[in-house]
């Protein structure tokens, strides 16, 4: 071979050469944009998933707040209702004459009525004849001395109390069983 072939063969290897340096760095390239991309896909599937669970948070938290709500407004219904069952107890207790036995029906059917429809709303009618005082559900009006019950005992009951899925909407007015010589007689000496 003379020297321009040679010089033509070195020529063809430093192509060749300079191709194949070229071919790697372009796969290089190309191996670095993939996993590039592939971290952002990485981040936006995180940030997907953590949107994804605050906008579930989101949701049970409104609804939550919702049902609350939803509470709160049956409760101060039930509360403006009671005294109307009130009027309806005292009306139905102070006519008992025979002259008001027709009036005296209608006025027992629209109280059941009434108080099945606060029933169905949630109210509970609390009557504590006979369990003992709870500072937390009863308020005591009165007291009487007595070793025929036990200390603490509810002995009347002058008004009932209502509750509403836990929380008291007004306590029921008590008279409640003191023994004599107690402790709270002998706090007062």
């Amino acid at each position: 071979m003379d020297e321009r072939e040679l010089k033509t063969n070195d020529s063809k290897n430093d192509g060749v050469d300079s191709a194949a340096e070229g071919l790697e760095q372009e796969i290089a390239r190309e191996e670095s944009d993939t996993k590039k991309l592939a971290t952002e896909l990485e981040d936006m599937r995180q940030t997907l998933v953590r949107h994804q669970a605050d906008f579930a948070n989101y949701r049970k938290r409104i609804e939550k707040e919702r049902s609350e709500d939803s509470k709160r407004s049956t409760a101060r219904v039930i509360e403006a209702l009671i005294p109307i069952v009130d009027g309806f107890e005292h009306a139905l207790a102070a006519h008992r004459e025979a002259e008001y036995a027709n009036y005296r029906k209608g006025f027992e059917l629209i109280y059941k009525q009434l108080l099945d429809n606060l029933t169905k709303l949630g109210a509970e009618r609390m009557e504590p004849l006979g369990l003992q005082f709870d500072p937390h559900l009863h308020q005591a009006m009165d007291r009487t001395e007595t070793k025929d019950h036990p200390d603490g005992d509810i002995l009347e009951v002058f008004q009932p109390g209502y509750a509403f899925h836990g929380r008291v909407l007004r306590p029921a007015m008590v008279r409640v069983a003191v023994h004599p010589g107690g402790a709270s007689n002998k706090a007062a000496n």
